[in-house]
């Protein structure tokens, strides 16, 4: 498994993105980042991987970075946002008396606070899941934007205690998804505005300690 870490600064970041579909000329021209594949199984298998063949070869990351789209009923389409906070929706163990979004037996909370050290870029919740959301599914869902991908690889990155950020730009949502093509419309601009994301990132990091970042 090929995996390219870039150095910024006193940093080793990894990129992490689901799929190519997401990963265009901008974005091609900055970084080459891990493709997971879609959904929280695989991203979870992916950057455990990853991450796991990194700390044989003690070289892991200082901060990986989940990249890619989201939807949102509420949210500016094709804007980016860096994730505050992520929720794992997929998780109900409510009748046997555990709080919606927390895995029974594991001391992890249901709403995981994220690194935000984007100075001016504006920050919102994130849900995860396995499903796609569209139309009055977004009724049952608290959270500003959902994706399917960070809650699986923040789990993985915790393993190897390796920080998280999370820049999602907003594909679709404010109409109902009936097609793919509702959500590739705007990918490429979503692609111009993560590639201006990360550009701004780098530049905040370039200058930065490992584990002294900044925060919002």
């Amino acid at each position: 498994m090929h995996i390219d870490l870039k150095s910024v600064g006193r940093h080793r970041l990894l990129y992490v993105m689901a799929t190519t579909q997401e990963y265009g000329e901008r974005l091609k021209a900055l970084i080459e980042p891990l493709i997971t594949g879609v959904g929280p199984v695989e991203a979870a298998i992916s950057t455990t991987r990853a991450l796991t063949g990194l700390a044989e070869r003690r070289a892991l990351p200082t901060m990986v970075i989940s990249l890619g789209s989201a939807g949102s009923r509420s949210l500016e389409q094709t804007r980016v946002y860096q994730a505050s906070s992520v929720a794992y929706r997929d998780m109900d163990a409510s009748p046997f008396g555990f709080e919606k979004g927390v895995t029974p037996f594991l001391d992890q909370p249901a709403i995981f606070p994220l690194k935000t050290p984007v100075p001016g870029l504006e920050t919102a919740t994130l849900s995860t899941g396995a499903d796609i959301i569209t139309g009055t599914a977004y009724d049952a869902i608290a959270e500003d934007m959902v994706d399917m991908e960070t809650y699986a690889v923040l789990r993985a990155c915790s393993l190897f205690k390796v920080p998280l950020v999370a820049l999602r730009g907003i594909s679709d949502g404010r109409d109902d998804v009936d097609h793919i093509d509702v959500w590739t419309r705007y990918l490429h601009i979503v692609d111009q505005n993560l590639a201006d994301a990360v550009f701004r990132l780098e530049g905040t990091l370039q200058t930065q300690i490992p584990g002294r970042e900044k925060h919002n």
